[in-house]
Order: structure tokens, then C-alpha cells, then sequence
């Protein structure tokens, strides 16, 4: 276990960054983002940043390969290239749990290399959530705020930054920048721990539970007549999967360089009206089945197919940036008066 004051976290920063690429959250604007640590950034106050850490391994859009026309021959270039090493520090428990989501599909067979690449890569600090918001239902699946994973955890308890190892990766990288640390023993951490559980247990969220999810028969609810309801007033828009930490759709496309052909991928999203159309037509017409497309995967579909895991780790981000404030809460809520 390790400490510093918080007073001198930008000699942190620089030891790391010496070392590694380093990504800190900071406000933009009036959000929180992750941006690359340079003198002078400083680190936001809010609790969680408005699109979680999954862009460091899933980005938004990302080159796969390059496609060229010369003397009547097609020339394929492989864009990829080794990633370079990189840290991210503040990554709450639930973003650090989404990883995990993110890896049951990526890293199974047949593996995403470019996915990971970078998660061969990268090294995730977690901090513990001392201030949670009311929005915040992780404990709902099993996470605990006050003990985030990750390969270096981190509190902050007052003045003070307490650090510690929890893998090989995150252990050599504190071995990297023990000259800016001081020893320190468990029991302030310990005390954290304690005060943030029992904050944790007064949240208007505390008693949420999704295990009902799994009592149904999977018909039962994809038949279920509150789909027409819950979805009546959806937009459509795709804000509740661009900023969720496990969704994972995306969609390859073909861009026009005038000199060639970009192959690249690109976030989707199952609200979308496009997003099933095929070269025969549609199979989901409507919203309302776009709607329950969404919630079935990552309440029903997912858990059906890892060991009873759900597919959302109660960040809150959906419930905070709904525009018609309609969110996996409430739909799973619904869902359980119809069982």
C-alpha cells in the first residue's frame, strides 16, 4: 500500500506519464472527459466523466484496413499497428466491471485483435467512489464502489491518495514510480471502505434487483404487453447506448479517400431503425421492437449466455441522459409487476 498527498498528485502524474501515455478525467466544458495528462490539467470533481473509459479499447471509429486499385490489382494494407503502453487513472468500478462485458466478447473465439491490442496495453487505476450520486445502482450486480477491480486501485481518504497493486501489471507499474510514494498501512482505507458502503446502502437505488430477470422464461418477456408502453415515447436517439460503458454494436463502413478505399468501424446502435436492415428487408420495423431489443440483451439475452451476468453495471449514465428519463431501472421494474 502506498500514499501521497493530493496536493502533490501532479508528481504522480508526471512520474507515469514519463513512463507511459497517461489519460486523466478532466472537465470539458461542463462535462467530464478522459484527456491526455499534460502540465496544467487538472482532474474533475464529478463523480463519473459523460462517456465511459470503453473508447481506450472500443473506440468510436477506428481504421481497419486500406484498399487500393493499381494496374487492375486490389492492394489491401493492414492498418494496425502494436499499440503503445498507456494508463488511464479514475476509472470508477463500474467502468472497470464493463471491461470484463466488453471481454466475453471480444476476446472470445474468434478474438478481436484490434480490441485486443489495446487491452494487452493498457493499465486501468481505479478509484473508489466517495462521493456516489443518486443515479448509481452498481451493487445492483455485485460491484462494490467502495473496492473498485482494476490493476491499481486507488482512494481518496481527505488530503491523501492511497494506491494499491492489485495485478502484475498494475505492481510493476507502481515499482515504476515508488520514488514519489510513500509507504502506508491499510486502516484509513479500511475506514473508507466502511463509509463509503454504508453511503452506498442509502442510495434511492440500494435495493434495486435484477435477479427476477432470471425466475421467466425468456418468452414471457419478450412477449410481455409492456413493451408497447415502455417504448411509446422512446426517440429513438441512441443517447442511452453511446453513453453506456457494455454496449458493443457496431457496423463496418467504406469511406472514399479519392484515392482509395478506408475500411473502418463505428459504434452503432440496435435503436437505430437502420440498424437490422439487410439486403432483404428489416426484421425490426418498429420501435417498440428496436426498444425491447435493447433491454432483453442486456437483461435476458447476456445472462442466458454468461453464467447468468447481466449486461449493465449501474453506472446511471442512461438514467441521467434519457430526454424522455426512461432507463434499464424502470423498464426492469416494469417488467417484474408483469412476472
Amino acid at each position: 500500500m502506498y500514499k501521497i498527498a493530493f496536493a502533490k498528485i501532479s508528481a504522480l502524474f508526471n512520474a507515469i506519464s514519463s513512463v507511459e501515455k497517461l489519460y486523466v478525467p478532466t472537465d470539458k466544458d461542463d462535462i467530464a472527459v478522459f484527456a491526455e495528462y499534460k502540465d496544467g490539467v487538472e482532474l474533475t470533481q464529478k463523480l463519473n466523466t459523460n462517456r465511459s473509459a470503453k473508447d481506450f479499447f472500443f473506440p468510436q471509429t477506428e481504421n481497419l484496413y486500406d484498399v487500393k486499385m493499381k494496374d487492375k490489382k486490389i492492394e489491401i494494407t493492414d492498418t494496425r499497428e502494436e499499440c503503445e503502453d498507456f494508463v488511464i487513472f479514475g476509472v470508477r468500478a463500474c467502468d472497470v466491471r464493463s471491461f470484463s462485458i466488453l471481454d466475453k466478447v471480444y476476446l472470445a473465439d474468434p478474438i478481436d485483435f484490434y480490441y485486443k491490442n489495446r487491452r494487452d496495453h493498457g493499465t486501468i487505476i481505479s478509484l473508489a467512489c466517495g462521493r456516489p450520486e443518486e443515479t448509481c445502482f452498481c451493487q445492483s450486480f455485485g460491484i462494490n464502489a467502495a473496492d473498485p477491480e482494476g490493476d491499481v486501485k486507488a482512494w481518496k481518504i481527505g488530503d491523501e491518495l492511497y494506491l494499491q497493486g492489485a495485478t502484475d501489471k498494475g505492481n510493476a507499474l507502481l515499482e515504476k514510480v515508488s520514488s514519489v510514494l510513500e509507504s502506508a498501512d491499510e486502516k484509513a482505507v479500511d475506514d473508507a471502505k466502511s463509509a463509503i458502503n454504508a453511503v452506498m446502502k442509502k442510495l434511492p437505488l440500494a435495493k434495486v434487483s435484477f435477479e427476477h430477470m432470471k425466475d421467466n422464461d425468456l418468452l414471457d418477456y419478450f412477449n410481455s404487453d409492456k413493451w408497447s408502453g415502455l417504448s411509446e415515447a422512446c426517440l429513438g436517439c441512441g443517447t442511452c447506448t453511446f453513453v453506456c460503458p457494455t454496449c458493443q454494436c457496431y457496423d463496418i463502413r467504406e469511406f472514399d479517400t479519392g484515392n482509395g478505399i478506408k475500411k473502418f468501424r463505428c459504434w452503432d446502435s440496435c435503436m437505430y431503425s437502420d440498424f437490422t436492415k439487410m439486403a432483404h428487408g428489416n426484421p425490426r420495423t418498429t420501435q417498440l421492437q428496436r426498444f425491447r431489443q435493447r433491454f432483453m440483451h442486456k437483461l435476458v439475452y447476456f445472462p442466458d449466455n454468461n453464467n447468468g451476468e447481466f449486461g449493465c453495471v449501474g453506472c446511471g449514465r442512461c438514467l441521467a441522459k434519457c430526454p424522455i428519463s426512461m432507463n434499464i431501472v424502470k423498464v426492469a421494474k416494469a417488467l417484474e409487476v408483469n412476472a
